[in-house]
């Protein structure tokens, strides 16, 4: 039996994770606390995060199946990027609200979610906020006084930016008309320029004169925008910036054209961070096998598919954490008990009872568990994680805890309702024997 979680995990970092497999969904902080079967990636993703901090760029490519735990390693990433004090964005990649071909969006929603160790998603006020704050701090410890203040910042902020204004001057140019309203005390066009300066469209266009910029932000000024907001990050402490965007087999469901426009931005994306445009950016992508191996996904676009290229043919136990590409081959049985022993561990050591946890909700019942949700989704043990974890939080650890006279193997019998599972969930569930023939 695992040894109990440790006591000094904090209360609110134990319900949070705890909240949050209760309602079946992924956590957004606290996985290392349950993290099981990555150990081996962790060596080669920490390297790259450092390459990454030091200046350069990294490009990543994660591949699995539904419930092959790609959110978890990504949101596992991120927390230890935070603890490098990275700044951190996850964007779901969709036809509708966040289409790949058009990098403006995409830009748009990574500073929308854009967070740190320190401030919540969006913290992008927080971080232009800091940056001037440390280039005050540069003018004065190079001597400026308080009346040369203004403009000793001002040629800090051109010099920093000098590389960025190549390809973007507007940024700095909106840099400068966000400072300015704030210095003459107006919030509103601050507000408004600081939200142009994220991608937002249709911003006033009042504002937008008065910061002496125009227009929306499209496609093309997107990448020197993403230039522009790694040079703040790195200024105001944080050494990198890691961006996920998750689920990229959306793409094989567009349009033809709209999906080939997406696939070419992806190869551009890929190859400017390889060129070294992006110093301190860990890029990172999640996808299905069919995304990276179908005719409809990467291998439509030979230049996308060579960039991605990854030897697959050995046994899964030698794939190479430092590949462009990382295969996750979902849960097997096994380490569904270890998954769900560690989170029995964690639950016991916040409840005022644990040993009546431990004791009832032992190995052995954690195993029968198991097996009961990976039969109830058709034997699919591998994408169990999600409905097992709702299982034995909510319908079995709560009900120990709470009534001193349930026992799970006497009072629980595991249902599955059409409404606990998702999409994928229930076409797994579902069997022949659920068709009717008319006979």
């Amino acid at each position: 039996m695992p040894s109990p979680t440790p006591p000094q995990i904090s209360v609110a970092r134990r319900r949070s994770v705890l909240d949050a497999l209760r309602r079946g969904a992924v956590p957004e902080s606290g996985l290392d606390l349950f993290a099981t079967g990555l150990d081996h990636f962790a060596a080669a993703l920490d390297e790259e995060l450092d390459t990454a901090a030091s200046g350069g760029a990294r490009f990543k490519a994660v591949r699995g199946e539904y419930g092959s735990g790609k959110t978890f390693l990504t949101r596992w990433l991120a927390e230890r990027a935070k603890r490098r004090n990275f700044a951190t964005c996850e964007i779901q990649i969709s036809e509708t609200e966040t289409p790949l071909h058009k990098l403006e969006t995409v830009y748009r929603r990574l500073t929308e979610r854009m967070g740190t160790a320190s401030f919540p998603p969006s913290a992008l006020r927080p971080v232009v906020d800091a940056w001037f704050y440390a280039l005050e701090e540069d003018a004065l410890a190079d001597g400026a006084d308080e009346e040369q203040l203004d403009s000793a910042v001002e040629k800090l902020l051109a010099a920093r930016l000098a590389e960025v204004s190549r390809h973007a001057p507007s940024f700095a140019t909106a840099l400068r008309g966000y400072r300015t309203a704030l210095t003459n005390g107006d919030e509103a066009t601050a507000a408004a320029v600081l939200a142009w300066l994220g991608g937002q469209p249709h911003v006033a266009s009042v504002a937008r004169r008065a910061a002496g910029v125009r227009g929306d932000l499209d496609h093309f000024g997107a990448l020197g925008f993403l230039q522009g907001l790694l040079t703040v990050l790195r200024d105001s402490g944080h050494p990198g910036l890691l961006v996920v965007l998750d689920e990229v087999e959306t793409l094989q469901r567009m349009r033809s054209d709209a999906r080939d426009k997406a696939l070419n931005a992806l190869r551009q994306l890929i190859d400017e961070v390889h060129s070294g445009r992006f110093p301190g950016l860990y890029l990172v992508i999640t996808g299905t096998s069919a995304f990276y191996d179908g005719q409809q996904g990467a291998q439509r676009l030979p230049p996308l598919a060579q960039r991605l290229a990854t030897d697959f043919n050995t046994d899964p136990r030698f794939d190479s954490p430092r590949a462009t590409q990382l295969r996750l081959s979902g849960f097997t049985p096994q380490a569904l008990v270890e998954l769900g022993s560690t989170i029995r561990d964690l639950y016991a050591a916040g409840s005022p009872t644990p040993e009546r946890i431990t004791a009832l909700a032992d190995d052995d019942y954690i195993a029968e568990l198991a097996r009961a949700v990976g039969g109830a989704l058709g034997g699919r043990t591998g994408v169990a994680p999600r409905l097992f974890l709702k299982k034995l939080v909510g319908d079995v650890l709560d009900r120990i805890d709470q009534f001193p006279e349930f026992d799970p193997r006497r009072h629980y019998t595991l249902t599955v309702a059409d409404d606990d599972l998702t999409d994928t969930e229930r076409n797994l569930a579902a069997s022949a024997d659920d068709v009717d023939l008319d006979l």
